[in-house]
């Protein structure tokens, strides 16, 4: 029985993830395969390997964050630029911090816990996005709402589920 195109696509973005999943070096990532939190930090707790969150809204890139200018949300620190970048972080959290802990947003539409890439974001409906990198991240662009509603309705199943247990 043949799939249908719509299964298929799935399948082959499923594919993409997988295949994106093995080849992603384990050492230098925030990524934990056993870890059931929902957030995605490092061993020190730091968030988005340290870019500043809201420089993705106020500089529209990815922007090294600096340790003397820190925030803690949800229990994950940010780093950020500037002291300004905090404190509009600070008043503002939900606003700035990544959507799905900082996972990848493709990989969340497809029940599945993968490492965010602070280079693979978009912003939508003033949101910070990540992907697992920038191949799925031109699978998530085609279709950023119905990946998004997807994701939204996933999240709350897999937040506290390991990584391992989803693949």
């Amino acid at each position: 029985m043949n799939p249908t195109p719509v299964r298929a696509r799935r399948l082959a973005i499923a594919a993409l993830i997988g295949a994106a999943a093995t080849l992603m070096p384990l050492t230098g990532h925030a990524y934990d395969e056993n870890s059931t939190a929902a957030v995605n930090v490092d061993a020190k707790g730091i968030g988005l390997k340290g870019h500043d969150p809201v420089a993705y809204f106020t500089v529209g890139a990815p922007t090294a964050g600096k340790t003397e200018f820190t925030a803690t949300h949800d229990g994950v620190t940010y780093q950020f630029a500037s002291a300004a970048n905090r404190d509009a972080f600070k008043a503002n959290p939900a606003k700035y911090a990544p959507q799905f802990g900082g996972f990848c947003a493709m990989g969340v539409a497809l029940d599945r816990k993968l490492d965010g890439d602070p280079t693979a974001w978009t912003i939508a409906n003033d949101k910070l996005y990540l992907n697992v990198n920038k191949d799925v991240q031109k699978k998530y662009l085609e279709d950023v709402s119905g990946n998004n509603k997807k994701a939204d309705a996933n999240w709350p199943k897999i937040r506290t589920r390991t990584p391992k247990s989803l693949a």
